[in-house]
């Protein structure tokens, strides 16, 4: 059962209702040239960084999905980008595309979290590879919001 579809232009900061059996995640920053990626459970509400992957279109697809075999989380988190003011742009669109086909290839749960400003604190924290710490924000912002 996939979670409710969210309006296109809808801020995703709100509660999430996620069954207790959903216990192992792993998130996605969508990028069109580099994707993050972390893996995180529900006990510990923590995220670890996993190798970013570097690669756009199908190919870009098909590494997520080779990722999701691998690890067999119980349903996948996306980032989505906003405006600071929780506008909708064009990068909005595409990681709602990106989820989407997630969903469809996967056959699991993606939850969509705003994402604004991760990779602002990614980069802040001084990380070397932002990308794969923005999916761990992304994520630990997820695990923090469940009950």
């Amino acid at each position: 059962m996939s979670a409710p579809k969210v309006p296109e232009g809808a801020n995703l900061a709100g509660p999430v209702d996620v069954p207790l059996r959903h216990q192992l995640f792993l998130a996605i920053d969508y990028g069109q040239k580099r994707t993050g990626v972390a893996s995180g459970n529900r006990i510990t509400q923590s995220a670890s960084p996993q190798p970013t992957i570097k690669a756009s279109g199908e190919a870009q697809l098909l590494a997520v999905v080779k990722r999701v075999k691998e690890w067999q989380p119980d349903a996948l988190v996306v980032g989505v980008p906003f405006h600071p003011d929780g506008a909708a742009h064009d990068n909005t669109k595409r990681a709602r595309k990106f989820a989407n086909q997630l969903r469809e290839r996967t056959k699991l749960t993606v939850y969509e979290v705003d994402e604004r400003y991760s990779t602002t604190e990614a980069h802040s924290l001084g990380a070397a590879d932002a990308d794969a710490v923005s999916a761990c924000i992304i994520l630990e912002q997820f695990l923090r919001s469940l009950p």
